[in-house]
């Protein structure tokens, strides 16, 4: 996704200045705009010839829980080859957009055409059967072709078989004798992992990044020869949600939230309805887990390794930071050793000398520390934990962050005539006046240069959790005017 993101902000072509070479990328629509199906054609017709174009330009038809706001990832450009823009390109980049452009010029082609041919062979009481193909016109093939997982092959990819007539007698050469056993479906890669998920309805392209990442890091799969194992951890943390979390962990039940949060983006759902529906059964849940819920540890495995300190041998064990070598000793010695990626000891890092600062704590007198925090530098009490004061160092990291910059919308404010500025959040972008917090003006939902027509205040496009809805809305609190937004607005806000 973040390399989709550079696509879309711009890539330097050089004399042309910076270009977007795809359309927005957070959306799982196939729908296509005319102008880029006209100008699909074109290109069609000019490199390949109009035996390669259908009778009518295609029509694919987007699934009822994908959201429908932005239409389906394609090259701004279909003219934008991934050859004339490759020298400007990082390999990352070149390849995605080379994928991009290759699956959407296909999809606006005419079908390959194959032969297909089935030679049954009868010996005494035993039938025999061969399938072959042929292709007999390349159609979209001709610019690409899906990649697998798997070496099965479907009809059209087997290869061809020799000239046969009806009645004509074969020379058997080898007969091969093999067993075949019923097997269990193939691990997850990746690509069947999004696929799975996309077909249960759970999760949006921009979050499968995330699951698949989370899942990783978090150690519940281990990731081997491109299909993903599942961990004793993984098994483990399955079995234990399944068993007291059975609606949460169903994939009707994600399946289903997910249509009825875009239902609330859209206004046709209740979110309080919703929240009610959900937080009661959970909550119960929550407490049942909290109460009957077993604690397990993960088994420890003694190593050949010994304790430097006392010499008993080492244990293998887990935490949330991962393995790790303890002494089997423990409590008595607790001496701790990191492990490299052979399963060898590794000394920890010597602790740093605490640098103590020459203020004194103002609740309890003791000298302050400086300390290292996720935000930065900051000094803290030398008595903790019992006195747990901390103290910013002006100047340096350990401050609190700045505001995030805020950015002139050009749109004026209708409470006091003050500028609308965008300020980005972890929620996404709020719109607020320049003049707040004298001025209370809020809006979630990206201010239009069009009035109202019943309040005169501006228009909104509506967005819900950083996506637009396709919805446009009066920002005025006490005004309920609403319209559905045109497909030109709703590009303007994809694109902002």
């Amino acid at each position: 996704m973040s390399i989709a993101q550079s696509l879309y902000e711009g890539v330097d072509l050089g004399s042309q200045g910076s270009v977007g070479l795809i359309t927005y990328m957070r959306t799982d629509s196939v729908r296509v705009s005319n102008d880029a199906q006209v100008e699909a054609i074109e290109f069609v017709r000019q490199q390949y010839g109009d035996a390669y174009l259908p009778a009518k330009p295609p029509v694919y038809k987007t699934k009822g829980s994908a959201q429908d706001a932005h239409e389906a990832i394609r090259p701004t450009s279909v003219f934008r080859t991934p050859d004339s823009v490759a020298q400007f390109m990082k390999p990352e980049e070149l390849k995605l957009y080379k994928l991009i452009w290759m699956r959407f010029v296909a999809s606006q082609m005419s079908h390959a055409i194959f032969d297909v041919t089935t030679a049954e062979i009868l010996a005494n009481e035993y039938l025999f059967r061969a399938t072959g193909s042929v292709l007999k016109f390349p159609g979209f093939t001709a610019v690409y072709m899906e990649g697998k997982d798997t070496d099965d092959k479907d009809e059209e990819e087997r290869d061809p078989l020799p000239q046969l007539k009806k009645g004509q007698v074969v020379d058997l050469i080898e007969l091969l004798s093999k067993q075949h056993f019923t097997e269990p479906p193939p691990r997850f890669s990746e690509a069947t992992l999004v696929k799975t998920l996309e077909e249960k309805g759970i999760g949006r392209p921009s979050t499968f990044a995330s699951i698949i990442s989370t899942i990783v890091d978090r150690e519940y799969v281990i990731l081997e020869e491109k299909r993903f194992r599942p961990t004793e951890l993984g098994f483990t943390v399955n079995d234990l949600l399944v068993k007291h979390f059975p609606d949460i962990l169903d994939i009707g039940f994600t399946a289903g939230m997910e249509v009825k949060l875009d239902e609330v983006g859209e206004g046709t759902y209740d979110k309080l309805t919703l929240l009610t529906e959900f937080y009661g059964p959970f909550d119960k849940s929550i407490a049942a887990a909290h109460e009957n819920m077993e604690r397990v540890k993960p088994e420890q495995v003694e190593t050949a390794h010994l304790c430097p300190n006392c010499g008993k041998p080492f244990m293998l064990r887990q935490s949330k930071r991962g393995p790790f070598l303890g002494c089997s000793g423990y409590p008595k010695c607790k001496t701790i050793m990191n492990i490299d990626e052979e399963g060898n000891p590794v000394a920890l890092p010597e602790k740093p000398q605490p640098v103590f600062s020459d203020q004194m704590c103002p609740k309890c007198g003791k000298p302050l520390i400086e300390r290292e925090g996720r935000l930065g530098k900051f000094l803290g009490c030398s008595g903790y934990p019992k006195c747990k004061t901390i103290v910013n160092i002006p100047g340096q990291e350990g401050e609190k962050p700045a505001a995030a910059a805020s950015v002139d919308t050009g749109i004026k404010c209708p409470k006091d005539g003050g500028q609308i500025m965008a300020k980005k959040t972890r929620f996404g972008a709020i719109y607020l006046c320049s003049n707040e917090p004298t001025c209370d003006f809020k809006s979630w939902g990206k201010p239009l240069e069009r009035p109202c027509p019943t309040c005169t205040w501006p228009l909104a496009e509506v967005s819900f959790r950083g996506r637009v809805t396709g919805a446009i809305k009066c920002t005025n609190p006490d005004c309920d005017y609403a319209e559905k937004a045109s497909a030109r607005n709703s590009e303007m806000a994809g694109v902002s």
